[in-house]
């Protein structure tokens, strides 16, 4: 099998073969319905008959079965507690605060904790793991804030108020501690926030009376970190690509020399990612009648000359952060976890798998590499502004430069936000804080480096796009000055293949700009379109394959 099965937007899950396209895919498109797979119920069952063994009989002593958590694992809880003792952890965890998480990291977090439950380590109910997929399908998504999870022992705080919606209490259930819900209106598709068991009941739903070890099943894994991680990795290799189309439209309009991209210098230093973006540069500005007109210029400035080299770091760590989602996404996460097959009388094995530091070093490593993108971009960006760098064009790309401004000011917010991602840059994965009376005394920070990594990537968008934005209007005036010369005035007789899609897709959205007038207008729709999937699509239909 190479990933997991779909069949009519019907997802089928055995907890070995989820891919990213399978996260982001169920993420952001609410209609995905799920099922799992025969082979993995066997497994599911025989984890959880062992535990109901334990719940009866009270032996062994296994750690959140019949003991406390974290420091309290020394304390023993009567059989009769053990359903309230898996109620109290989740409510007594539900302790995050700040912003809400977005509803598609959620809805990723909840499919990667479902299909860690179907691998059968977790000693959980099939029941529990339907209703999660339930929610899923019915469109029922917790709100988790942002803020409280240090990454060990996994995602607790977030994880919890993921499944106080899940979960109801064994005697009296009070439903105002049944956290809060997004439920989808599929009618008008739109998301309003509810209690919980509003928006369970909306859908149809039962709320489940947690048994023994499910309630630590369910909060202890890396499944939010993990989510948030996924969908900027997916993103940021979307966005690299974008990148490459600004390069290719500044180094058009700042009449760059393509001896640079040549095939045979890439080949002298074959890291993939270098090989790969000169390609693209080459397929992008190819027929382009702007580039090597200056025969006085020997070489170009690094940020454009040096952009294959650059963006091959980009490219090839975010192959290695890809290799090490393939394993999460996959992976038995949460402890103890229960292992039916070994001659041991005590099957559950207490380690540590809910501890996030390959997740927290892959989002530090992903929070480097986007910021690299936008440093580099800035420069370009600050090249067109400059009267004395962009080759015979007005100070800050506006006739009548000092009674207009022009694109000046766009400069700077190019510059504050790639300065702002220096600082977000700095790793998390550093630091640690022991937690729970000195018991998890070495923690991950997974979640903040995975938000620091995301909110980079938000900035970076932005700088693209008013590269993007220069470059459009670097490329206007160069082909009006070209225009009285010859008296063209057909783009495609001028720009590259694949830049001359780019630059009408961009004039679609921002017109040149021949007098002043609030910027932050045009940054804005320029980011919607590097935000959506338009541009790509019109290049790669057009017979230009990015890689």
């Amino acid at each position: 099998m190479s990933s997991a099965k779909v069949n009519q937007e019907r997802l089928i899950l055995d907890g070995n073969h989820l891919t990213l396209l399978d996260v982001v895919r169920c993420a952001r498109k609410p209609g995905v319905r799920f099922a799992i797979s025969e082979d993995a119920l066997p497994r599911i069952e025989k984890s959880r008959k062992w535990v109901e063994k334990v719940q009866q009989s009270g032996e062994p002593v296994v750690y959140g079965v019949n003991t406390g958590f974290g420091s309290k694992a020394t304390v023993s809880i009567s059989r009769n507690n053990l359903k309230q003792l898996q109620r109290n952890l989740i409510m007594s965890h539900s302790a995050g605060t700040g912003a809400p998480l977005p509803i598609e990291v959620v809805r990723a977090a909840m499919l990667l904790r479902a299909n860690t439950l179907i691998k059968g380590y977790s000693g959980i109910r099939l029941a529990v793991i339907e209703t999660l997929l339930q929610m899923l399908e019915k469109g029922v998504t917790p709100w988790i804030p942002e803020q409280g999870s240090v990454g060990a022992s996994g995602d607790l705080a977030p994880l919890s108020h993921l499944t106080l919606v899940l979960s109801c209490d064994p005697h009296e259930d009070e439903k105002s501690n049944s956290g809060k819900a997004y439920y989808f209106h599929r009618d008008i598709e739109e998301w309003e926030l509810l209690y919980g068991w509003e928006a369970m009941e909306f859908a149809g739903i039962p709320r489940i009376i947690l048994e023994a070890k499910e309630g630590l099943a369910l909060n202890n894994g890396t499944q939010v970190s993990t989510a948030i991680l996924a969908l900027t990795v997916y993103d940021v290799n979307q966005l690299v690509k974008k990148a490459d189309i600004a390069m290719a439209m500044s180094l058009e309009a700042l009449e760059g020399i393509s001896s640079a991209f040549r095939k045979e210098i890439h080949q002298l230093r074959p890291h993939p990612g270098q090989v790969k973006t000169a390609q693209n540069i080459r397929r992008l500005t190819r027929g382009s009648k702007l580039l090597d007109r200056r025969p006085e210029k020997v070489q170009d400035a690094y940020s454009l000359r040096c952009h294959p080299q650059v963006l091959a770091g980009v490219r090839d760590g975010l192959d290695y952060i890809c290799r090490i989602l393939e394993i999460e996404l996959n992976a038995t996460n949460d402890n103890p976890v229960i292992l039916p097959e070994i001659a041991d009388r005590n099957k559950a094995i207490s380690g540590g798998n809910f501890h996030a530091q390959p997740i927290a070093f892959a989002a530090d490593f992903l929070a480097i590499l986007a910021s690299e993108i936008g440093s580099i971009a800035e420069r370009r960006i600050a090249r067109m502004s400059d009267k004395n760098l962009n080759g015979g064009l007005p100070s800050f790309l506006i006739s009548n430069s000092g009674l207009s401004s022009g694109l000046m000011l766009a400069q700077y917010t190019a510059a504050a936000l790639a300065s702002e991602n220096k600082s977000l840059a700095h790793p998390a994965s550093v630091d640690s804080i022991p937690t729970c009376e000195n018991q998890e005394d070495h923690v991950s920070m997974a979640p903040i480096a995975a938000r620091k990594a995301r909110k980079i990537l938000q900035n970076v968008s932005k700088i693209v796009a008013i590269e993007m934005i220069y470059a459009a209007q670097a490329l206007d005036l160069r082909m009006q000055s070209m225009n009285k010369n010859n008296g063209s005035d057909n783009p495609e007789n001028i720009l590259g293949e694949g830049t001359v899609i780019a630059y009408r897709e961009i004039r679609k959205h921002v017109p040149f700009l021949e007098a002043d007038r609030p910027i932050y207008k045009d940054i804005e729709a320029a980011e919607r379109l590097v935000n959506s999937d338009t541009l790509l699509e019109k290049i790669e239909s057009a017979g230009i394959d990015l890689v």
